[in-house]
């Protein structure tokens, strides 16, 4: 299998520890939706980030689909067995997905011309993101979140949500405002899985 994307994409990367996670053996390549733009077209011509080759061919574009295929080649999941646990896991993997998505439209308004933007979207997409921090660190003190042995999507998500805040938008996710999630995404970076897949902005 065959992973294309930088990992400076949540997407690409909440994928790339998942399957590594998973146990599972995958050559990753960093191509760039912008400046490779052709070369990603070759692999696959939607040009979407992630993009997973699978050994017959198929080309699966989503990191959620992606990573569901991971869990049914390794025949088994990182989410937990108790169903209200396995509930409340996929709560909070969308509040981490949320967080990446938002802070992804901040930074792409951000490119945009002054005059081209619009300031209540603008308001809207911050004040979303703002919720979801709150949430992820709130659900961190309260223990459904950490950085164990056993991680699970939701761990993974939140964390790599805000390292991705953190890298692209800092001025939007200040430490000292969310601490406990701030924490536990520190936790996280330190374990070897995550080392082994760190953002950058890596040229092929």
């Amino acid at each position: 299998m065959l992973l294309v994307g930088m990992l400076d994409s949540p997407y690409v990367r909440r994928a790339a520890v998942t399957g590594r996670l998973l146990g599972l053996d995958f050559e990753h390549r960093s191509v760039s939706v912008f400046r490779h733009m052709e070369a990603f077209a070759k692999i696959n011509p939607l040009i979407k980030a992630p993009s997973l080759v699978c050994d017959d061919g198929t080309v699966i574009t989503d990191s959620n689909l992606i990573i569901q295929h991971f869990e049914d080649v390794a025949g088994r999941s990182l989410r937990p067995n108790d169903a209200a646990a396995r509930t409340r896991d996929l709560g909070l993997t969308g509040i981490g997905i949320v967080a990446a998505d938002k802070a992804v439209s901040i930074e792409y308004e951000r490119k945009r011309p002054d005059a081209q933007r619009y300031a209540p979207w603008q308001e809207r997409i911050v004040a979303q993101l703002d919720t979801a921090l709150d949430l992820l660190d709130a659900a961190t003190k309260r223990g459904e979140l950490g950085a164990g042995p056993n991680l699970r999507p939701g761990d993974i998500s939140a964390a790599i949500a805000w390292g991705f805040c953190r890298f692209v938008i800092p001025d939007y996710a200040p430490e000292e405002r969310w601490p406990a999630l701030a924490a536990q995404a520190k936790a996280c970076e330190a374990l070897d899985v995550f080392k082994h897949w760190p953002i950058d902005r890596e040229e092929p």
